[in-house]
């Protein structure tokens, strides 16, 4: 299907959202008209503007408060329309929308709506031009897309059709179903837009929320499903009013709405094979849908690379060796030291002819790559592709198997292994490895500490690159600010991606930011299947735990009514605790924070908790924020 967005939904000035939109590789745009109106040159110098970029106008909107109108405001609205027809000649656009009549003085008299707009659609036809009507959400008379078929019916034009927005009808919760209803060739084009859920006036909610599909929560696809299934053809557009998207590069909005995009086309036609067409009913105009290769079948995290200098490995390698980790040995042709524990796998990567150190310049000591488990490591990659991604190798010495990976949106890497994948491959050993402490067994999530208006691009990648389903989010109290976080996690809860972001300067996550110099990860948790033993092993080596506060031990045993010697044992560990409505128990202690950037955590679940403890992280925000302040009144 041909892809379309509308220019509203991008900031900067016609020729930049022009630009962005041409690269992002859409075919068409829907001209919004202060678009032109903010324009520094004729109708005609835009048509030649989209067309050297190999674009086309798909539709001009919107023309607004057009029909249910008294006879003298009719005649009025048709001058006006044939003035708009006019610069619709100049652009080359061949369909206009008119969107349902938002003054309080519109009449409700379908019959009138009906007449006036075959009148404009008479009028459109001479010029060769197409009239779509759409419901807007508060319109005075029409909302639904249902009542504006209805007046579409009535008004029997062979050059007025139906425009569907999805949210406008979803924002409602309108129905979906009656789409499938509506004569294919009558359905003259498709917006979508998801939204998160919020309560608020719906125009309010349209003018400053909406975001691409798959950003929000919305069911886009099966809006867009109903339309494919009556019969549509023509573009999927995208329309998007968003505060964030205003102050966001043009380029990598572009970018996000095209791979929502693509994500989206997955979906629908998931749903078109799982709906086949009703019996006697004609067959489905054939549509070309994106199928890229599968959704990956991931099976954990492999391991982990922390791009460092000499200084920091040596830091960070005690904090691992405290955590149960042990050094495997040293890269046979790069400066890169490992360490593991039973399959689980860090890196600490000081190589200067490399991407971490690259990566350690811009960021200083950080997460640089993630290493995942997938059965399929080549499908995965191809899809990533498919989805916009960008492929890397890192360069490789003699007889080194090479890794390829894809870099994630904050520029670090997502290596793609197979299940028979050993990190120690290329390293040599050291002498007299032995076995492992068995303090942890596995990465249970990593957090990820993200700008503002970053997030829905990484809630977009994670969910279409590797379908990653988006959980609850949380708005979490820090001394300093609010803190919002969601988490994504696959089907097997292997692979947990907890997003965090921050609109205050001063809450950790901010502080996080500021040290990084961007996103970046923040938080590592490791399972463990006895929290206690772990705690007392980490405290014997010597590394710094939390301190959480006498308080919260007091509170706890009053909340929930825990035994009371199962309390004390918590407090003499300094262990955080949460129970779920099931009864699943989770246990988890956190580190002090490794040069204001990031922690480890250690967590056991037990009972099928599936959550992350979010009742402790205010407790844990605190902790930390004292942590730092004590530490910054140390320091010369």
């Amino acid at each position: 299907m041909r892809r379309s967005i509308a220019t509203v939904s991008l900031s900067g000035n016609l020729q930049e959202k022009l630009l962005a939109i041409a690269a992002a590789k859409f075919d068409s745009i829907e001209l919004f008209e202060n678009d032109l109106l903010f324009f520094d040159g004729t109708a005609r110098d835009v048509r030649a503007m989209v067309e050297d970029v190999g674009l086309k106008i798909s539709l001009f909107q919107p023309f607004r408060d057009f029909e249910g109108v008294p006879d003298e405001v009719f005649r009025r609205n048709l001058d006006r329309a044939e003035r708009k027809f006019d610069v619709m000649g100049d652009l080359d656009a061949k369909m206009m929308l008119v969107c349902s009549n938002v003054s309080p003085a519109a009449i409700a008299d379908d019959e009138r709506a009906a007449a006036q707009l075959h009148e404009l659609a008479e009028r459109a036809a001479a010029r060769g031009i197409r009239i779509g009507y759409e419901a807007l959400a508060w319109g005075a008379q029409v909302k639904t897309y249902g009542h504006v078929w209805e007046i579409v019916r009535r008004a029997a034009h062979s050059h007025l059709g139906v425009i569907l927005d999805s949210f406008h009808t979803l924002a409602l919760g309108d129905g979906v179903e009656g789409i499938a209803h509506i004569p294919g060739e009558k359905i003259f084009f498709v917006q979508l837009a998801d939204a998160p859920l919020l309560k608020m006036d719906v125009l309010s909610w349209s003018r400053h929320f909406r975001c691409f599909p798959g950003q929000g929560d919305f069911d886009v696809a099966a809006f867009a499903a109903k339309a494919i299934e009556a019969g549509y053809t023509g573009p999927l557009s995208l329309e998007i009013f968003n505060d964030e998207f205003r102050a966001t590069a043009p380029s990598r909005t572009a970018r996000d709405g095209m791979r929502s995009l693509l994500f989206l086309e997955e979906q629908i036609r998931g749903q078109l094979e799982e709906s086949p067409a009703e019996p006697g009913r004609a067959p489905r105009p054939r549509v070309d849908l994106l199928d890229p290769p599968p959704p990956p079948d991931l099976s954990g995290v492999a391991f982990l690379e922390f791009a460092v200098d000499a200084t920091a490995r040596g830091e960070l390698a005690r904090w691992l060796e405290g955590m149960g980790f042990q050094r495997v040995g040293v890269h046979r042709g790069k400066d890169v030291t490992l360490y593991r524990q039973g399959d689980l796998a860090i890196a600490l990567n000081a190589e200067p002819e490399s991407f971490a150190h690259s990566y350690y310049l811009l960021h200083g000591v950080s997460v640089c790559a993630i290493g995942l488990r997938a059965a399929d490591p080549a499908g995965l990659l191809s899809r990533a592709e498919v989805f916009g991604c960008q492929r890397f190798e890192e360069r490789v010495g003699p007889d080194e198997a090479p890794m390829p990976g894809l870099r994630a949106p904050d520029g670090s890497l997502i290596y793609v292994v197979d299940e028979s994948f050993d990190a120690a491959a290329d390293f040599v050993r050291d002498r007299g490895e032995g076995a492992s402490a068995g303090l942890v067994s596995a990465v249970d999530h990593v957090g990820q500490a993200l700008p503002g208006d970053h997030f829905d691009t990484w809630l977009l990648f994670y969910r279409a690159v590797l379908r990653l389903k988006p959980e609850e989010s949380w708005v979490l109290p820090d001394p300093y600010g609010l803190v919002k976080s969601r988490a994504l996690a696959n089907a097997a809860r292997n692979v947990r991606f907890p997003l965090s972001f921050s609109e205050s300067s001063r809450t950790v996550v901010a502080r996080s930011l500021t040290t990084f110099s961007g996103a970046g990860v923040n938080q590592v948790a490791f399972s463990t299947g006895d929290i206690f033993k772990a705690v007392r092993a980490l405290r014997k080596a010597g590394l710094e735990l939390l301190r959480i506060p006498e308080n919260y031990y007091d509170d706890l045993a009053a909340r929930l009514g825990l035994d009371e010697a199962f309390v004390e044992k918590l407090r003499d560990h300094g262990v955080l605790y949460d129970r779920d409505a099931e009864g699943g128990e989770f246990l988890h202690v956190y580190t002090r924070t490794f040069h204001d950037r990031f922690f480890f955590e250690i967590v056991q679940r037990q009972g099928g908790y599936d959550q992350y403890g979010a009742a402790n992280a205010p407790v844990r925000m605190a902790a930390q924020s004292r942590t730092a302040a004590r530490e910054t009144s140390l320091t010369p």
